[in-house]
Formats: C-alpha cells, structure tokens, sequence
C-alpha cells in the first residue's frame, strides 16, 4: 500500500509537471509550452494555494473566540475534543492535498528551473505550504524531491515540527529572499513577502529576536516598495480595491473565471455572513463587545466595526459579496498592518520586560488605529504583561475574519485565557486526514487526542 501511496505521489507530480496535463488548469494557470519552461508549474503551485483559503478561514475563527456554528457536526469546530475528524473531507482532506500538490510543483521548478526569480518564488510556496501544514497539523511530511522515490517510504514519515521549520521553512525563505525583488508585480511572490513571512515564521517559533530584525526591515522599507498602510480601512477589502492595493504585501488571488479544485477559494466569506454557514449568526458575541470597547481612552468609535460586522452584530461583512458566489475577492495572506501589529508584539516580547519601552511600542499602532477612528493608547497599559494584552486585542480587531485569531491565540500561549477555558494542548493542532494514514498503512500516524 505504501508503494501505491508513493506512486501516487508521483502520478500527481507528473500531472504538475506535463505541459498536456497541465491543460487541465485554466489557460491563464497553465502556460508552460515543455518542461524547458517551468512558468505553468510555478503558477500551478499558486493555483494550488486557492483550495487552502476556505479551510484555513474556518479553522482560524471558528476555532477561536471570534466565530460559532450551531449546526451539527460543525459545531465540533467550537468543541475541544476528537469531534472534528468529522470533518476530514470537507476541511482537513483537501487542504493537506492541495498544499502538498503546491509543494510538488514548487519542488519541480526549484530542481528544474534555471530562472532564478522562478526558483525564489517556488521556495516562498513551499515554505508557505509547509507552514500552512506545520500551523494546523504540527508535525508533517516532507519531500523536497522533484521525483520520489516509490519504494522510499521515509518522505511519509511525519517529522518533527521544529525541524520541518528550521530545515525547510526558514532556509527556504532565506533563499527567497536573497534573489526576489522588492516590487510586487501582479501578485507575485516578492523579497518582503519572504521577510515578513519569515519574521511571522520565527515569532510563531517563540524566537522574537530572530523575528525583530525581519519584521523592522518590512516596516522600515514597505514605502520604498509602494507598501503602506490605505487611508481607510474599507479599501482593503473588496473586488474593487484589489487592482493596486498598497497595503496587501502577499494574496492568494481568487478569480470568477477560475474554479479550484475543491470549489473553496471563492466562497470562504460565506461562512461568515449567516446564509451560506453553518450558523445564523456566525458572530460571537464577545467579538462585538471587542469592538464596542475598543477604545480605551475614550471618545472614539471604531470604524472597523462597520466594515467588519453587520449593523445589528450578528454576522461578518468584512468581505462584500459584490457580484455574488464566484465574485473576485483575494485572499490576504499578509499585509502591511499585520506586519507592524506583529513587529510591536517582537518589540514588547524582547525589550520591554521592565515595561520602559510600552509608550515606544503602543505608539507603533497609532496609524492603526487613527485609520479605525480611534484615540493612541498612549499610557493604558505600561507593564509588558498589559502590553501584549493591548496588541493581541488589537490584532483581534484589525484582522478578523482574516484566518488569524486561532493562531495568534496558540502563537502567544493565550488559548485558556482568551477562551475562557482550559484547552488540552493536544487540540491546538487538527486531525491528520484519515485517508492519509490508512492510505500509507499508518506511516502517517494521527495527532494525539484524535
């Protein structure tokens, strides 16, 4: 069964790889005329990524104080048990598939290609891909090989988180880094996509003083690069804002005329906004009182509220159906405030044990919150301890429904705090698919507590 397991592997390398199987994508997808030319195959190790935004949204704030389902099995979402292996062909089967799928083809164009751009951009996907499986999954496989070997069954075996990071995810952007170009051009992978990942990357580690220099050189140098914050927090989102939006640094674009493979990319947003989700009224009510208390000094209101909540708080809106299921909304995998919200966490976590530095660092945030309509923060919290409770709301608010608040919650050991109970460790990460451990006669074992 291994074997069969490993040939498969190969059968979907080959259908990244070949120009007539690549035909299979949509023509603006697959554009490699031979395998001399490896354009298709790293846009295929893009296309990829569009079947990992609907899970990674759900498990990002269902999981998390931000959202609730009320239909079952869904609402294994909102349980901290074994419930959610539910929930494999839905979630967790399609978004492993799917990013090894990108890691197949990325591993490709890094063997292959003598194009050094494309080479760098194929690392940033990989190493995004592998992060992806290393943040819901913890440990995971990892091939590196362009073609596996079928009779080598050591590719399956899941290796340790740490590893996989130190080994894979952070070489991989290093190398990014050094050969792509600071401009983004049409969504493309660039240097500070890299960096700023990568400083994302460490400061998930727990290794701040790694992440500091990374996330300071984004900050630093996002104008040079036409990165910066938009005027109004409304323009971030929507089909119509997306042409040339300053403030994403890194998206996975979804398009009405391209349809992923598992019907995902274009129709995360409805699981927010009560028709098309497994609750009425998807919005948790502490997130509303998040908002209504957003300010603490007094006098302002938060602006994000209306572009992210509905007027009576019920459901999200952050992303606007405009023209209906298919419409052309990008998924943001990193922008610039999500950046500056992660460099002041690094800040406060390496330099501010005695609490001298929390007016420097709450002052870092002022920009974000004027855009929200709000007060700076200067003098609510003075110990690092109030600090990190003040960035953490703040995130919470400037990246709802964004896939993020689950992460930021295990990322700074606030899970008990922040849920208002205690969670069992073991349900920080999700269920390996089922089908992957009977398909590779259990080399692939399951995560404790599943």
């Amino acid at each position: 069964m291994k074997k069969i397991y490993l040939f498969l592997i190969g059968m979907v390398l080959l259908t990244t790889a070949c120009s007539n199987d690549l035909d299979q994508f949509p023509p603006n997808i697959a554009s490699s005329d031979s395998l001399d030319d490896f354009a298709g195959v790293l846009n295929a190790a893009y296309y990829y990524q569009l079947s990992t935004v609907t899970p990674i949204a759900v498990m990002g704030e269902f999981r998390s104080d931000n959202a609730l389902m009320d239909e079952a099995p869904y609402t294994e979402f909102d349980e901290f048990d074994n419930g959610l292996t539910a929930m494999e062909d839905q979630f967790f089967g399609p978004f492993y598939t799917a990013l090894y799928k990108s890691i197949l083809s990325a591993n490709n164009v890094i063997e292959n290609s003598t194009n050094e751009s494309e080479i760098g951009e194929a690392k940033f996907l990989r190493a995004l891909s592998y992060f992806k499986l290393v943040q819901v999954f913890g440990d995971v496989s990892v091939n590196l090989q362009a073609n596996p070997s079928f009779s080598d069954s050591s590719i399956l075996v899941r290796q340790p988180a740490t590893d996989v990071y130190n080994n894979v995810i952070i070489p991989d952007l290093q190398d990014a880094m050094a050969v792509l170009d600071t401009e983004i051009v049409n969504g493309r992978a660039s240097k500070y996509a890299a960096q700023g990942l990568l400083g994302k990357v460490y400061a998930t580690m727990g290794n701040y003083g790694s992440a500091e220099p990374h996330l300071a050189a984004v900050v630093n140098g996002a104008a040079s690069a036409g990165i910066s914050l938009k005027a109004n927090f409304n323009e971030i989102f929507g089909a119509a804002n997306e042409v040339s939006n300053s403030e994403i640094i890194f998206s996975t674009q979804i398009s009405s005329s391209i349809t992923d493979e598992y019907s995902f990319g274009s129709d995360f947003w409805n699981w927010f906004v009560g028709d098309d989700s497994k609750s009425d009224f998807p919005v948790d009510p502490d997130l509303i009182a998040a908002f209504d208390n957003s300010d603490a000094n007094g006098g302002g209101i938060d602006l994000r509220r209306a572009v992210t909540l509905s007027e009576d708080g019920t459901t999200a809106i952050k992303f606007p159906k405009e023209g209906g299921l298919g419409a052309e909304h990008d998924w943001i995998e990193l922008r610039l405030a999500d950046v500056i919200l992660l460099y002041a966490e690094t800040l406060n976590e390496n330099n501010n044990s005695n609490g001298s530095q929390s007016a420097t660092i709450l002052a870092l945030l002022d920009d974000i919150r004027t855009r929200a309509g709000l007060n700076s923060l200067s003098g609510t919290a003075n110990t690092q301890a109030e600090v990190k409770q003040v960035i953490l709301n703040e995130r919470r608010l400037e990246l709802a429904f964004e896939g993020q608040r689950w992460f930021d919650l295990v990322r700074t050991g606030t899970v008990d705090v922040e849920m208002g109970e205690t969670v069992n460790s073991d349900y920080y990460v999700f269920p390996v698919p089922v089908s992957e451990i009977l398909a590779t006669d259990g080399v692939i074992i399951q995560n404790s507590g599943y």
